[in-house]
């Protein structure tokens, strides 16, 4: 049913939730999985030339952030089976990095975790799975605490 099942991973507990979901979705249809990082490389954007000293220093923790969230993601789905591509993404939107990486690789599922961020939180922060929920073409299963 499904050939390729996209997993964006951010390194929390939730998103290895979903690898877990996404890696027995993966077996029980022969899938390809890819696990994708998105990076926005500009979160400074907006903030003042004041804070762009910090770009070089927030981008190689992004990048080390990134591995790690996905060798952690990798080796649960080795633990599982399943054979895993992975990337890591930059865009200015992660939601839209997700929805593009999707198209891209011709994805026809994804499996992503969602904090369930309510009030102030979610106002300030957004909700990634909202907006992939409102813009990706694709099925989008929704993995929650």
């Amino acid at each position: 049913m499904f050939k390729h099942i996209l997993i964006p991973v951010d390194g929390s507990p939730t998103a290895q939730q979903a690898v877990a979901k996404a890696a027995g979705l993966a077996r029980a249809f022969s899938s390809q999985t890819t696990v994708i990082y998105v990076i926005d490389p500009y979160p400074f954007t907006g903030l003042g030339s004041d804070l762009a000293y910090g770009q070089a220093e927030y981008l190689s923790a992004a990048h080390t952030e990134a591995a790690e969230a996905i060798a952690a993601a990798r080796a649960a789905l080795a633990a599982a089976g399943v054979t895993v591509q992975t990337e890591v993404v930059e865009s200015h939107a992660v939601w839209r990095g997700i929805t593009e990486t999707a198209h891209a690789r011709g994805a026809d599922l994804i499996v992503m975790g969602s904090h369930g961020r309510r009030g102030l939180e979610k106002l300030v922060l957004g909700s990634v799975a909202q907006r992939v929920l409102a813009h990706a073409t694709q099925p989008v299963l929704i993995v929650r605490d």
